[in-house]
């Protein structure tokens, strides 16, 4: 343990993802015996219960999304006598007498986790610098979305630096907890053999994609105001093209990797109105079918036509040396065939094949990092096929596979928040994104959305359980590449 707070005060303690996610990864932990055993923890929310009724429904919320292996009655039990609970309105000015009784109560550092709208973090923040709970004996995470903008983000960011120091705020992009996210570093500075050949002069391109088979699921208002162009591909898609592209930092501290991750964003070359039709694709999808059961349409779950986005494809270039010349295709989109989070990295094929005249045919090799929902990394090789032949010899593609299933089965799954809690009650922030990160990537993001704007293009239709607009797979095609399907 590092520098751990005495407290964790978690608002929306009553949400969704405090549901799913939150209260299920602090039991991870608690199980685990990663947390101080004096740590409290504090919910807050509107709802008027007491501290029983919450932990119950904490508990119930244990049984419900933990796996039926991992939870135990007695742990969750013993885990919730952690747990206080604070009714309180946020928007009411009321809400600081009642943050100044919590601060005396708990005396310590605390470590403030906002799960609430972001419409709510400025009157919160508010809150807390009225009841004392700001400034450097305190911490503060922030769930995103960060604005819909550079000026929005700005807004936003402005409010909580009046009140917080920068190294004491802990914006969340929840990927870079996944175990797969941060085994890429590994992957990429721990090994000799893969950094040399991390390079222009032996990659011909990048694909990224982050498929998910569900629609709007009781998001309509946020996500028809937003797309997926500001859904995904501002934080999370731009987030792992970062990790991917970056430059080896001097150390593995928070500092030193996002220094490098910066760098890469500022590094992204500007989709220009002139370039939208040749390099990205829009689209939104219309009923279909998906597992064998019928999915409506956008409009039809919106309940009313829009023009927004629910698929995008892009082909990016980074203007830096090591990357000159290398294109990183991106997709994400809903309601598509699988659910999937994925990188590959395809290398160039051999310059010259020795065994073309035999009739072999030798493929380029590939590295494929799965991230979700399988953890897995596999490398794609030429092996001869056992035999004997003729005039030549039989190649065919191989697999080395490092599955986490295998490898590490006698380490549990976590949870992504897990991580990310973990750090945030210690107070390390390497897997959080800075301001300037950021800043960078709304400022490419409102850049394209100008370009986008500008070009009048619509989004096309696609098929729900489909791979999107045929035009997605137009886009890499003319470039000699197919989309890993």
């Amino acid at each position: 343990m590092t520098d751990q707070v005495s407290t964790l005060l978690m608002f929306g303690a009553t949400g969704d993802l405090a549901r799913r996610m939150l209260w299920p990864s602090l039991y991870g932990l608690h199980h685990d015996k990663l947390l101080d055993a004096t740590l409290r923890l504090v919910g807050t929310a509107r709802s008027e219960l007491d501290t029983a009724a919450f932990r119950d429904q904490v508990v119930d919320a244990l049984k419900e999304h933990l796996p039926a292996e991992f939870y135990d009655e007695a742990t969750a039990r013993a885990f919730v006598q952690r747990i206080d609970y604070l009714a309180m309105d946020a928007t009411d000015p009321a809400a600081a007498d009642k943050l100044g009784a919590l601060a005396r109560d708990y005396p310590g550092k605390i470590a403030v986790f906002l799960s609430t709208a972001p419409s709510l973090f400025k009157q919160t923040i508010e809150r807390l610098v009225a009841a004392g709970l700001s400034g450097e004996g305190v911490r503060l995470a922030l769930e995103k979305p960060l604005g819909t903008s550079l000026a929005s983000s700005n807004e936003i960011n402005d409010a909580v630096a009046a009140a917080f120091p920068e190294s004491h705020i802990f914006r969340i992009d929840h990927y870079l907890g996944k175990e797969t996210v941060q085994n890429l570093l590994a992957l990429r500075f721990a090994n000799a053999i893969f950094e040399p050949l991390w390079n222009a002069r032996t990659i011909d391109h990048v694909q990224i994609t982050i498929a998910e088979t569900i629609g709007l699921e009781g998001r309509a208002d946020y996500y028809d105001g937003t797309g997926a162009l500001r859904d995904m591909v501002q934080n999370h898609m731009l987030q792992l093209l970062a990790l991917v592209a970056m430059e080896p930092p001097a150390s593995f501290n928070a500092d030193a990797v996002r220094n490098e991750k910066v760098k890469i964003l500022q590094s992204l070359r500007p989709i220009a109105q002139d370039r939208v039709e040749s390099d990205l694709v829009i689209g939104q999808y219309v009923e279909g079918e998906i597992g064998g059961q019928r999915a409506a349409s956008y409009v039809s779950e919106l309940g009313g036509p829009s023009m927004t986005e629910t698929f995008i494809a892009m082909k990016v270039n980074i203007d830096n040396w090591r990357w000159a010349g290398v294109p990183f295709y991106l997709r994400t989109g809903k309601r598509l065939s699988s659910r999937r989070t994925e990188i590959v990295i395809q290398f160039k094929k051999v310059p010259h094949s020795m065994f073309e005249a035999g009739g072999a045919h030798a493929t380029s090799n590939r590295l494929i990092i799965s991230i979700q929902p399988e953890e897995d990394i596999t490398l794609e090789l030429m092996a001869k096929v056992p035999g004997l032949d003729f005039g030549g010899m039989r190649l065919r593609e191989v697999e080395l596979g490092i599955g986490r299933a295998d490898a590490f089965a006698d380490v549990r799954r976590r949870i992504a928040y897990e991580r990310l809690l973990l750090d945030l009650i210690d107070g390390n922030s390497l897997l959080f994104v800075r301001r300037d990160e950021v800043e960078a990537q709304w400022r490419w993001i409102d850049a394209l959305r100008v370009s986008l704007a500008a070009s009048g293009i619509r989004p096309q239709p696609y098929a729900a359980g489909s791979w999107g607009p045929p035009a997605a797979k137009a886009l890499v095609g003319r470039h000699g590449v197919d989309w890993n399907d």
